[in-house]
């Protein structure tokens, strides 16, 4: 199942071919441009669900592209660029981007500002879409923000809540701890990984002995899966 697109718009093409290769294997689809006019041709065929977008491009730069997009969009944007200077950044944030990364970067914290900026922007990729999902005697709404145990509505914090339904929207995925705090709590988070503990232990006394079919499991020495019985 695709996590939704991207377009990758750098005219570095080792740059552009290692964040393909590390987004396609986070299940994202991946679009490339390797220039500024390659990527609003790309921009309105491909209607992609996030942008990460290059300053410094040939035919037009990324402060450019920027200003086309805005002009007919609100698809969210990431400036990537080599450039750190405070006025790049305050620029490219007047512009309308969403987030501003500077090279050299880790390919993770990529993947990490990609799902803070698609949470907070309320754009949603094909997991989060489905804002449902259900098991044997376990219903997770996360449309109502509602956890159902055998039937009954169980209250449930929401941060608890959306920890459930990251795990329970990937069986039997085994995630560290730091991923939980990335992809649940955000890039942006941080706090302590025992914070991870601490909803894990809150959410198994809601649901210990309600199904044999799956269960919270911890992976010692690793972190959490939500293990999903044959």
């Amino acid at each position: 199942m695709s996590m939704g697109k991207i377009l990758v718009a750098d005219d570095d093409k080792n740059i552009a071919e290692l964040l393909r290769l590390y987004l396609e294997k986070e299940n994202y689809t991946v679009v490339t441009a390797s220039d500024g006019e390659d990527a609003i041709i790309k921009f309105n065929s491909e209607t992609p669900d996030i942008v990460l977008l290059d300053i410094m491009m040939p035919k037009l730069d990324g402060w450019q592209v920027c200003r086309e997009i805005r002009k007919r969009s609100d698809c969210p944007i990431i400036m990537i660029t080599a450039k750190g200077e405070t006025f790049d950044k305050v620029l490219g944030l007047e512009l309308g981007a969403d987030d501003y990364v500077v090279k050299p970067f880790d390919a993770k914290e990529i993947v990490a500002r990609i799902k803070a900026v698609l949470r907070r922007t309320g754009k949603t990729s094909a997991e989060q879409d489905t804002k449902e999902v259900s098991y044997d005697k376990l219903v997770v709404n996360m449309t109502k923000y509602e956890l159902k145990v055998n039937g009954v509505v169980v209250d449930t914090p929401p941060k608890e809540l959306e920890l459930l339904f990251h795990l329970a929207s990937n069986p039997n995925r085994v995630y560290t701890r730091d991923q939980l705090l990335d992809e649940v709590w955000g890039f942006e988070y941080y706090g302590d990984s025992r914070t991870v503990d601490v909803h894990v232990k809150r959410l198994r006394e809601k649901l210990e002995g309600v199904s044999d079919k799956w269960t919270l499991k911890t992976v010692w020495g690793v972190g959490y899966k939500f293990e999903v019985k044959d």
